[in-house]
């Protein structure tokens, strides 16, 4: 095109702040009243195609049709958008927004076919710290590690919660380092449907914290509960994990500070380890270990109680004090 546009982008990804940013960007280079705004809720592949075919008033400034939430098209309009990339219409461009949409996906191959522009954006879980990191510097400040991780304990995994609580952090620090120090002061905690909240909880061997953070999780997910209810087993049969570890450094008078090489995490959070680890005795977090082990079994058919109920007792028997001996 002459203005240097693709004839069609895709602009999708769990990176949504980024996502966000690539669609205003994108926009700006139209004026406002040359912008045609859709959602695929509402809106066919079909009638799509019919709206960029469609006699623009602004033809000689160019288009731009936006069509958002693109992941909930079925084969048909993919198929319609398809047509339309062989012979799309002159002076109008393109935009397709999407959640996460791989690049294998149909309607990235179709875009791709046309030699559109593909900008997907994910973050994988384990990548958070970092991501949250990247957001620091793009706003032209700087970050510990452990703040990044003290941001991501208090807030969560909504990207959107993050990037607002990080654009407030780097206006307050004024081009200063910022460590979690910080974080703690100058964030509200508000990750209560987090997987910190559930460790945390196991951690400090709150039964009552466990079970809400858990129902927390179960009842925000958006996950059906068959696949939620494993994914928290799984959590916690690795935060064990860590913390046995974590306990047997200890016992050989290993430091925090000097585990973090082995445990390969960063000092800040192999302290919180030792803290939490220190509130189990050795022999409690292997009978943990083994109970989650028995939970993983039930979760696959090996009872006949409900995947909530059998959860629900493992938090309980693997988080709740041991009651006192006779005499003890």
């Amino acid at each position: 095109m002459e203005n240097g546009l693709k004839v069609v982008y895709l602009i999708a990804g769990s990176d949504r702040p980024k996502v966000d940013r690539a669609v205003a960007r994108l926009r700006a280079r139209f004026p406002a009243e040359a912008v045609e705004l859709h959602s695929a809720s509402g809106l066919s592949g079909q009638d799509a195609v019919a709206a960029c075919n469609a006699l623009g008033l602004f033809g000689g400034e160019g288009r731009l049709v936006l069509v958002e939430g693109v992941e909930a098209w079925k084969a048909a309009d993919v198929k319609a958008v398809a047509a339309y990339l062989r012979a799309p219409a002159p002076e109008t461009t393109f935009a397709l927004v999407a959640g996460e949409l791989g690049k294998e996906a149909p309607l990235a191959k179709a875009v791709g076919a046309a030699k559109g522009e593909l900008l997907l954006w994910d973050v994988p879980k384990r990548g958070l710290q970092k991501w949250v990191g990247d957001q620091f510097r793009l706003h032209g400040a700087t970050a510990d590690p452990e703040a990044c991780r003290t941001l991501l304990e208090l807030v969560g995994e909504e990207m959107y919660d993050l990037a607002s609580e990080v654009d407030k952090l780097a206006t307050w620090a004024g081009g200063e380092r910022i460590g979690a120090a910080d974080v703690e002061r100058l964030v509200a905690a508000g990750a209560e449907t987090s997987n910190f909240a559930l460790t945390d909880a196991f951690g400090a061997r709150d039964v009552a914290g466990v079970l809400r953070a858990s129902e927390r999780l179960l009842s925000r997910s958006g996950d059906p509960r068959s696949r939620t209810i494993p994914r928290l087993a799984s959590i916690l049969t690795s935060h064990v994990g860590r913390l046995r570890g974590a306990q047997a450094l200890e016992a050989r008078g290993v430091a925090p500070k000097d585990a973090a090489a082995t445990l390969r995490q960063h000092p800040f959070y192999v302290g919180k380890l030792y803290q939490q680890a220190r509130n189990y005795a050795p022999g409690e977090l292997d009978r943990a270990t083994v109970r989650l082990a028995g939970l993983d079994h039930a979760l696959k058919g090996g009872s006949h109680l409900s995947a909530e109920l059998e959860l629900e007792r493992a938090l309980i028997a693997i988080t709740a004090p041991a009651p006192l001996t006779p005499g003890g």
